[in-house]
């Protein structure tokens, strides 16, 4: 059963989660004296966040130059009704799905595909276009990262 309380985030809590995004290896020590407080207070504070799954995971972000010898792009999917659990599990099982993510608006998902070569692309998008269930896709290729702050909270 879901954790339906999240503890309130005070400012200090959000100083330190926009730290963390930008770097999650950094050390508690200067974490500690960016924030103003002691360390044992960075530590606790991280358990609690951890403990309350605000803090979920850490992870490694790929620099550009990886990057730069594939595509990546956003794919909105609009879906015939009760076929969101079958395209689902098919989009689940694509290693190149990056996120898929269920959104308001003109499509019912929107996923996040990171390839190879537009060959691939072009494949994966007939592959997902034939799914059972898929109406219509809608692909845009991300041409450049204007800002990158992680996944926010």
């Amino acid at each position: 059963m879901p954790d339906l309380y999240l503890p309130a985030l005070d400012d200090i809590d959000r100083q330190l989660i926009a730290a963390l995004q930008i770097n999650a290896r950094e050390s508690v020590a200067v974490l500690a004296r960016r924030l103003g407080i002691a360390r044992t207070t960075v530590t606790s504070r991280i358990a609690r966040l951890e403990k309350s799954k605000i803090i979920t995971g850490y992870g490694v972000r790929l620099g550009q130059r990886v990057l730069d010898g594939g595509l990546q792009a956003y794919v909105g999917i609009t879906l015939q009704p009760r076929s969101g659990k079958e395209v689902l599990r098919r989009l689940s099982g694509m290693a190149e799905v990056q996120q898929l993510c269920a959104v308001s608006g003109e499509f019912d998902y929107v996923a996040w595909l990171r390839v190879d070569s537009p060959e691939r692309l072009d494949q994966l998008l007939d592959q997902i276009g034939s799914f059972d269930g898929v109406e219509k896709t809608t692909t845009s290729i991300i041409l450049s990262t204007k800002v990158d702050r992680g996944h926010p909270l």
